[in-house]
């Protein structure tokens, strides 16, 4: 059975356009043929909670069907990163050439130790409810009782707006 599932991208090291295609294309190579696929636009957002000086990021948000459970989802996009030059070892908030977050899979609530789903930051960020409300903007995530589109309304971070750098990408 296939899951629908909301990834997010980001990238602010290297030819960061270039490293977010590679992800999307990678992972949409899991989902199964002739399955609905979204893509929001791409969007230049300044860092949050990250190192002074650290370069402004692309991100974009993508929904694809999986065939797998969450857990194996994880293995899979953490393999993306790594085959694309994620370093293996995290540094919290470090610059990156790529990140795949697992946003939401199916109306599925998980907390563990390696994975929380909903990712528990998705409506306290621009850069990521932005996209999201691009392409599903009356989605109620799992365990919420109001849309991404009224999360983005009433956020308040004082982070500034998204820069758009393109809407087909």
């Amino acid at each position: 059975m296939a899951h629908t599932v909301g990834l997010g991208l980001g990238s602010n090291v290297g030819d960061r356009l270039a490293n977010i295609r590679k992800a999307r294309e990678l992972l949409r190579a899991l989902s199964p043929d002739g399955v609905v696929y979204y893509q929001a636009p791409l969007y230049q957002s300044e860092p949050v909670d990250c190192a002074p000086d650290s370069p402004d990021f692309y991100n974009t948000i993508i929904e694809i069907d999986f065939v797998g459970d969450p857990h194996q989802l994880l293995r899979n996009t953490q393999g993306i990163e790594y085959h694309l030059g994620r370093d293996m070892v995290r540094e919290p908030n470090a610059p990156r050439v790529i990140d795949i977050d697992i946003l939401y899979f199916d109306q599925l609530v998980l907390t563990g130790d390696i994975l929380t789903i909903p990712h528990p930051q998705i409506a306290h960020r621009r850069f990521v409810l932005q996209p999201l409300s691009d392409i599903r903007p009356h989605f109620i995530l799992p365990g919420d009782v109001v849309t991404v589109e009224e999360h983005l309304r009433r956020l308040d971070t004082g982070e500034p707006d998204l820069s758009l750098v393109q809407s087909d990408w």
